[in-house]
């Protein structure tokens, strides 16, 4: 009726809004832990346990068997039996409810707190029981087996002073790689402390020569600490600029023009009927994706001073390099990024230039992206998304060893 191993259930009560089993194993000879003689039973002792809630909490009363070692010269004089399948030494929580709580915190967003209350017992009760079995899942190195294709990104985890609670910025390691039917299922490997080449050079280099050689692409944001780690510990892999990084920084090289022409023209910030402040959000947008409205009010705005011709040039900079991305054929693509490449640099435009510069020293990064079947760091962004969640779920964190653990089990590096 239990369903729980080695035991038999004496008797059922409901009292108090719980359920309440009363349980014990069958009477049997036991030897002594210690010198293997036959020990004499001393009774038994009331133990009790939370187990998985129905349709309200459960306790289960464990009879425990207690036993006394006779033989002289052994130290042990009293002993407890021991059920493994039922529940941990010193634990209150059987096992079967560590099980139950490891999943709910893994797909159904729980928090700690709030399996506590369904248990009924304290955040710290449960964490304890849970913890082991989280650091015994993470201490596992064939989790990191079969990983070809490599994300990193970082995240702030608090926002308090850095004395008293270490370093704001975590670094994660994603595997993007994928499955038979060529979908990524990105899943958290690691967070180490920091934001720096060396902090992820330092963690590619534990994960050992075989890790290392079988990763065939890695990809990453424009931050050049990453891609020197990658170039000193990936060597066979191939780095790629992630696709949205890439177009986010032509978009902000528009705004930058509009808001010196603005600021040249007009002198002042962009205000309410001001003509590139009212297309600030039309030039962030695709120009397939702009209604007729939208394109009749940014011609407007581009006509209404000859100055603004430069704020036009530059949006369709942008669109050019947001094309290349876009195109069905990948040789398309490439060869309109290679035209990016090879003259953005030398637009009149300040910002444009420095944007042409800027994917120049990253160019075979950015041009990686067409060579390696569309790869990017979009499986680690999503990753970063479920970290957010459930940080804010958790009201943050105070513990960086909780918060690893917690953060892996949620965005799939742990499997129980």
């Amino acid at each position: 009726m239990l369903g729980l191993p080695d035991v038999h259930v004496e008797r059922v009560d409901r009292r108090d809004g719980l359920l309440v089993v009363t349980v014990s194993t069958p009477a049997a000879p036991t030897g002594c832990p210690s010198c293997g003689v036959v020990a004499t039973g001393r009774g038994r002792r009331r133990r009790v346990l939370h187990d998985v809630p129905a349709t309200t909490r459960v306790r289960i009363v464990w009879r425990q068997r207690v036993w006394r070692c006779d033989e002289v010269g052994c130290a042990r004089r009293t002993f407890v039996e021991q059920l493994p399948g039922l529940v941990a030494r010193r634990g209150s929580i059987t096992t079967r409810a560590v099980g139950w709580a490891i999943g709910q915190l893994r797909r159904e967003h729980a928090t700690v707190h709030g399996i506590a209350r369904q248990l009924g017992t304290s955040w710290k009760t449960v964490w304890r029981a849970v913890e082991p079995e989280l650091e015994r899942l993470a201490a596992d190195e064939s989790r990191f087996e079969n990983v070809t294709t490599l994300g990193v990104d970082e995240h702030i985890w608090h926002h308090v002073d850095p004395r008293k609670r270490g370093p704001k910025e975590l670094t994660g390691m994603v595997d993007l790689s994928r499955d038979a039917d060529g979908k990524t299922r990105a899943r958290l490997l690691d967070l180490v402390p920091g934001r720096s080449g060396k902090a992820y050079a330092s963690w590619l280099a534990e994960r050992g020569e075989a890790f290392r050689q079988n990763v065939k692409v890695a990809a990453l944001d424009p931050f050049a600490g990453y891609k020197t780690a990658i170039d000193d510990q990936l060597e066979d892999a191939t780095a790629v600029l992630d696709a949205f990084h890439v177009v986010k920084l032509g978009t902000a090289a528009v705004d930058e023009v509009r808001r010196r022409v603005q600021q040249d023209t007009l002198g002042h910030r962009g205000r309410t009927g001001d003509p590139l402040y009212g297309i600030q959000t039309i030039l962030r947008a695709g120009a397939e994706n702009l209604t007729e409205k939208q394109r009749t009010r940014l011609a407007a705005a581009i006509e209404a001073d000859p100055a603004h011709d430069e704020v036009f040039v530059a949006w369709q900079c942008a669109q050019q390099l947001r094309s290349a991305y876009h195109q069905k054929d990948l040789a398309e693509g490439r060869q309109i990024a290679e035209k990016v490449v090879d003259t953005f640099h030398t637009c009149p435009i300040p910002e444009i230039a420095r944007l042409g510069r800027t994917l120049r020293r990253w160019r075979a990064a950015f041009l990686a992206y067409f060579t390696t079947g569309r790869s990017s760091n979009g499986g680690t962004e999503a990753v970063n998304g479920i970290i957010e969640l459930h940080r804010r779920l958790a009201r943050g964190f105070r513990n960086r060893d909780n918060y690893r653990l917690r953060m892996l089990l949620a965005a799939g590096g742990l499997t129980p």
